[in-house]
C-alpha cells in the first residue's frame, strides 16, 4: 500500500476530474487491488478486493494530511467503494462517505466541459475517467473537420451512456450528433449534461437498442465520425467477444468517404489483436490509422490488458 500512500502525499490539487492512482495497471506491486480518482470536490477510493479498517484508516490520515496541505481550508471530502469478489458476488459493490459531504447535484469539469456524476451511486459514475484522451481526440478532429471543410462534423455516438463525447464533439463544432443507448436514465442524465453546457440544438438522443434501430440510425447519416464504446459485457445486451462485429459490419454504411471510427475496448481479457481482426474481417475496406494513447495516469504493465482505442478511416 506503500505506493498509494505515496502517490497521495504528492498529489496536486486538480480542478479537472482525473486518476490519481492506478494500481490496477500492474505497475505498483502489492497495490493492484486499489485506485483512487477525483471528482472535485470529492476523492473516490475503490479497493477490488477486502480492505481492512486498518487500511482504511491509513488511507484516510494520508487524504487529511495532504488536504490540509493543498486545499485551501475546505473540508475533505471522500468515498469508499468496496467491489467485486470481495463481497462474494461479482459486479456488486458496497459504497459509503467516509468523511465530509457529496454535492448534489454533483458537477465535475473536464476541459471545459461540465459533467454530471454520481460518486454515491453505483459502479459507473458516470463519466470514465479513462477515456479522457479519446475525448481529447474527438475534439481535435471535429475542430479539424470544421476548419479543413466549412462544415460541422456530423458524429454517431454508439453506446453513448451519459454523453460526454457527444459534449465534447458540439464543443468543438460538431454540427449533429446521434447518441444511441439503450439505458434511458443515463441518457437524462445526457441531456442534462447538454444543458449544462449551454448545448441547446445539435443533439438528439435515442433510447433503443442499436441492434434492432439500425434503420433510424442509418437515416441520421453518412457520419463523418462513428464513435463505438461498447460495455465489454453486459448480460443480455453486449458481449464483445461475439457482438462487436455486429457493430462492425455496419460501418462502411454509416461512414461518409473518409469518414473516421473511433472503436473503443475495455477487456482484458481481449487485445488489440482481437479488434483488428474483426474489423479485417467484417469491414475490410476500414483503414486502420492508429491508436489512442490512454491517459498516464492509466498506465499498464500491459497495453492489451488496459483500454484499447482504435482508430479507422473509410477510404475517400
Amino acid at each position: 500500500m506503500h505506493a498509494l500512500l505515496d502517490a497521495i502525499a504528492t498529489m496536486p490539487r486538480t480542478t479537472d476530474a482525473c486518476r490519481i492512482f492506478h494500481g490496477r495497471g500492474g505497475r505498483y506491486p502489492g497495490c493492484e487491488q486499489w485506485t483512487l480518482d477525483a471528482y472535485p470536490p470529492v476523492f473516490v477510493l475503490t479497493s477490488f478486493a477486502s480492505a481492512s479498517d486498518d487500511e482504511l484508516a491509513a488511507i484516510g490520515a494520508a487524504l487529511q494530511a495532504r488536504w490540509q496541505q493543498i486545499g485551501d481550508g475546505q473540508p475533505l471530502n471522500w468515498v469508499f467503494q468496496q467491489r467485486g469478489t470481495a463481497l462474494r458476488i461479482e459486479g456488486r459493490s458496497d459504497t459509503r462517505l467516509m468523511a465530509g459531504s457529496v454535492p448534489e447535484p454533483h458537477v465535475v469539469t473536464e476541459d471545459g466541459a461540465r459533467l454530471l456524476v454520481q460518486a454515491l451511486r453505483g459502479q459507473n459514475h458516470g463519466l470514465f475517467l479513462d477515456m479522457a484522451e479519446g475525448r481529447r481526440w474527438v475534439r481535435a478532429q471535429v475542430a479539424a473537420h470544421r476548419e479543413r471543410t466549412g462544415q460541422g462534423a456530423r458524429v454517431l455516438n454508439l453506446f453513448a451512456y451519459t454523453c460526454a463525447f457527444s459534449v465534447a464533439a458540439l464543443q468543438a463544432g460538431a454540427a449533429q450528433v446521434v447518441n444511441v443507448d439503450m439505458g434511458k436514465g443515463a441518457l437524462s442524465t445526457g441531456q442534462q449534461n447538454h444543458r449544462l453546457n449551454g448545448l441547446s440544438a445539435g443533439a438528439s438522443f435515442l433510447p433503443h437498442d442499436i441492434f434492432s434501430s439500425w434503420g433510424k440510425i442509418t437515416r441520421g447519416g453518412p457520419y463523418d465520425l462513428v464513435i463505438a464504446d461498447p460495455p465489454s459485457y453486459q448480460r443480455g445486451s453486449f458481449v464483445a467477444g461475439k457482438d462487436y462485429a455486429r457493430i462492425l459490419r455496419r460501418l462502411p454504411e454509416l461512414l461518409a468517404p473518409g469518414g473516421q471510427a473511433l472503436l473503443c475496448l475495455n477487456a482484458p481479457e481481449l487485445g488489440a489483436r482481437f479488434l483488428h481482426e474483426q474489423v479485417r474481417q467484417a469491414a475490410p475496406g476500414l483503414a486502420f490509422v492508429g491508436r489512442v494513447p490512454n491517459p498516464a495516469a492509466f498506465a499498464d504493465v500491459d497495453e492489451d490488458r488496459a483500454l484499447k482505442v482504435l482508430v479507422y478511416r473509410q477510404a475517400g
